[in-house]
């Protein structure tokens, strides 16, 4: 069975951080350089069951009128402005029925500006930030094209992005985890390195409170990412 079908069903660690509003809106101003202070400003909109069976998105929310999407992967994929634009296509439909906007009157209907980012933790040595567009996909290229979508791939391996990762705890506590659980499936099976890995981070301060209040659902999560990683 593939990871996205496993996925479908199951939240992986990065989707269980970005649903904690204080992580997420510390990973939206260290991604940004915004100070926005107030996580209950956030508002979480991840698609729980997708657009399909086999689509389905990490991490969304919509911060002053912004719809952020956030993606992590562990394999490069070539189709994320794709996928993305299926995500907002979709947010934008259940926006505009849910608010009762007007789309054949005389006023503008404002929508929420998207932004689209993946942090990428695979183990192939890709560039600090890749720039993915929808139209790279065009059966046809053009130079114009009259649809367009950008997504930015961040690079949050060790050596990458440091200042990004500096100012976002759950990004780089997220990679910490990982490092170690990577480290320490070297020499003992994985369910042990998992459950090592975490009594670390914990006893080092770092995710404490997180992966202490959620540890079995992160032991879970965690897991299903290295079994399909």
């Amino acid at each position: 069975m593939s990871k996205n079908g496993n996925r479908e069903y199951k939240s992986d660690l990065f989707s269980m951080l970005m649903q904690e509003k204080p992580y997420a809106l510390e990973t939206y101003n260290a991604v940004n350089n915004s100070n926005y202070s107030d996580p209950d400003e956030i508002e979480i909109i991840t698609l729980e069951h997708g657009v399909s069976l086999s689509i389905r998105n990490d991490a969304a929310f919509i911060l002053d009128m912004n719809a952020n999407y956030y993606e992590h992967q562990s394999t490069f994929n070539p189709n994320m402005p794709l996928r993305d634009l299926l995500y907002y296509a979709e947010d934008l439909r259940r926006w505009v029925e849910t608010e009762k906007k007007n789309l054949y009157g005389m006023s503008k209907v404002l929508i929420p500006t998207p932004h689209f980012v993946v942090f990428y933790n695979g183990r192939d040595d890709i560039p600090d930030i890749t720039t993915q567009k929808l139209s790279d996909l065009f059966h046809k290229p053009t130079e114009d094209p009259e649809l367009e979508v950008k997504c930015s791939v961040i690079n949050i391996n060790p050596g990458h992005n440091d200042d990004l990762l500096k100012k976002a705890s759950a990004l780089s506590g997220y990679m910490f985890l990982v490092e170690l659980i990577r480290d320490y499936q070297k020499e003992m099976l994985l369910s042990d390195a998992i459950h090592q890995a975490i009594d670390e981070c914990i006893q080092r301060g770092i995710l404490r409170d997180f992966l202490a209040r959620r540890r079995s659902e992160v032991e879970k999560a965690v897991t299903l990412d290295f079994t399909f990683e």
